[in-house]
């Protein structure tokens, strides 16, 4: 659970300005990225409204939970923080809990009847309507509903109170998905693809850099779809060049959650040739099986992904790709999923992650015969992981020698020495290199000679060279 308070600003409703006595908030956010910025947009409206934001969640009388519907055990989770304010309240230790987010979209109402202390569910097409819930008009003992079919226009994810470090940060250019894998909730709970129209990108992007950001990463449900829902012909490449011309100040921009039929060689040439992006390219691919990728609806063959593959590592000469799995889908043999471990270990990504299939009930997946046990599901993970360990562990030894340019994030120093990441790592998801110093300011670029590895991560010593 991350748990997250601070400061900022939106415009306050009369409902809010009628309050004297202003709300002390404090925030969960729970979920991926692009819920992460969620959550930030909606302390800066908190903020924004007058509210007090509070880091100490004991000092709160009000408590704002972001949640994650995509899978069973993040919704558990939800539920676990959420009945664990219930008990505070019941004891008199908190006076209203606001839920927000994927799960209340997913299952509305029914969270209510779950947990009947909840006040107030925000969906996520209401994501503006967080300060109304947090600010009641008057206390009366039914819940405040703010649940809505779809993304209102216009849409703008300015004015965030950032969570991440001021250096690094989060730009989602769309939301929701058209793609249809059979396995995925997303769709029903976001919505379709809704692109954010480049101006606005642009516009965010230098708030940002203004606030310190020196790192831009792009997110989005698939990143590769960008503009095809409001026309705009220059697609996804057109919008790295242009945010690579835009972004003065920003040193580098990432680009996460490219879906494999979208990707382009325009789209890869843009990459390669924009300054500010590094070569680096985060393409879940789920499986490598033909008959697993067809019942997953992912539209595409080994083969066109291997071919995929090679023409990423051609147009971008020294890219780290990075990727995801899932193992343990309906009906998956051992010889499929052997398939799948070899083809981790003979192409050598940068990083991979994996999840064990989770049957989700509103999904075509979760309603295939041939489910397999949990522990069988687990236990292909585990073997998929070590896969990628040997690969891993391979690659950070052949790192040794080289030298590097790395952001410092400059977590606080311990034994192994100060976190940063070169090009080929993204933030919180990856491997990160370790700085035997004690002097590198997070947010700063410098040069360093990779002498060693600790595990996945790489073991560096700062160079001459500083900026």
């Amino acid at each position: 659970m991350a748990s997250h308070s601070t400061k900022r600003k939106s415009t306050p409703t009369r409902a809010v300005k009628a309050r004297r006595e202003p709300p002390v908030v404090g925030f969960v956010s729970l979920g991926c990225a692009k819920n992460l910025v969620d959550s930030e947009k909606m302390l800066g409206q908190i903020a924004e409204s007058g509210a007090i934001i509070t880091g100490d969640e004991s000092a709160a009388d009000t408590v704002v939970v972001n949640t994650c519907g995509f899978l069973g055990a993040a919704r558990d989770e939800a539920l676990d923080v959420i009945r664990e304010l219930a008990e505070r309240k019941r004891r008199g230790e908190l006076g209203r809990i606001v839920v927000a987010g994927c799960l209340v979209q997913r299952d509305g109402q029914e969270l209510f009847n779950a947990v009947p202390e909840i006040d107030a569910l925000v969906g996520v097409h209401n994501r503006d309507d967080v300060a109304r819930a947090v600010w009641p008009a008057e206390r009366d003992p039914d819940v405040s509903l703010y649940l809505g079919n779809y993304h209102p226009q216009p849409w703008s994810d300015r004015g965030r109170l950032r969570l991440t470090p001021p250096h690094y940060t989060y730009v989602r250019i769309s939301e929701g998905c058209n793609q249809k894998c059979s396995f995925c909730t997303i769709p029903a709970i976001r919505g379709p693809l809704h692109s954010k129209p480049p101006d606005e990108l642009v516009a965010e992007c230098r708030e940002l850099i203004a606030a310190g950001a020196r790192e831009l990463v792009l997110i989005g449900q698939d990143t590769t779809s960008y503009g095809r829902d409001i026309d705009y012909e220059p697609g996804l490449a057109g919008l790295l060049r242009q945010l690579d011309a835009a972004c003065d100040g920003a040193r580098w921009l990432r680009l996460m959650y490219v879906y494999p039929t979208m990707l382009t060689d325009g789209m890869l040439d843009a990459l390669a040739e924009c300054d500010r992006f590094v070569n680096y390219v985060d393409i879940p691919l789920q499986h490598v099986n033909d008959r697993i990728l067809k019942a997953m609806r992912r539209g595409v063959t080994r083969r066109q992904t291997e071919n995929l593959l090679a023409r990423i590592r051609q147009r971008i000469p020294g890219v780290a790709i990075r990727t995801t799995f899932i193992v343990g889908f309906p009906g998956e043999t051992e010889a499929e999923f052997e398939e799948l471990l070899a083809f981790v270990r003979d192409f050598g990504f940068d990083a991979a992650g994996a999840f064990a299939f989770s049957p989700e009930p509103d999904t075509p997946a979760g309603r295939l015969p041939r489910q397999l046990d949990a522990s069988l599901r687990q236990e292909r993970y585990a073997r998929l992981m070590l896969a990628q360990q040997e690969v891993a562990l391979a690659a950070a030894a052949g790192r040794v020698g080289q030298a590097l340019e790395v952001l410092v994030d400059g977590e606080p120093p311990d034994e192994r020495g100060i976190v940063a990441r070169h090009a080929g790592q993204a933030p919180e998801v990856d491997s990160v290199c370790l700085l035997r110093t004690d002097t590198a300011a997070p947010g700063t670029f410098l040069t360093a000679d990779c002498v060693g590895a600790d595990g996945y991560d790489l073991v560096l010593q700062p160079g001459l060279c500083g900026s």
